[in-house]
């Protein structure tokens, strides 16, 4: 049976970004677009048979960038997916915010 919120809506419809900040979904796109070049950059010095340590530490670099990444869409969900979802009765958010924080510290 589809479970619905308070405002009418099945909760599975309820599960989009409610966040509308064009502002940072640019700034998203480009620091993913950075991180992808970055992966390419990775590629090409394995083929090139780069020195190890150089390597690893563009690796190291990609996964401070992707940890920013995820920071700020953790910071935007709390403020508006997850606010919202409680303010309508929706407390099962919690327990996801809480292992998507927790896979995050993995």
């Amino acid at each position: 049976m589809e479970e619905i919120n308070n405002k009418g809506n099945s909760l599975e419809d309820s599960r989009h970004r409610l966040w509308d900040d064009e502002k940072v979904v640019k700034e998203i796109l480009v620091r993913l677009n950075r991180i992808e070049g970055q992966v390419r950059g990775i590629k090409r010095m394995v083929e090139e048979e780069a020195y190890c340590d150089d390597i690893l530490n563009q690796i190291a670099s990609i996964q401070s960038a992707l940890y920013g990444v995820a920071r700020l869409l953790l910071e935007k969900h709390m403020k508006s997916c997850v606010k919202e979802q409680i303010l309508s009765g929706d407390e099962r958010v919690i327990d996801e915010v809480l292992a998507t924080i927790f896979r995050m510290m993995r």
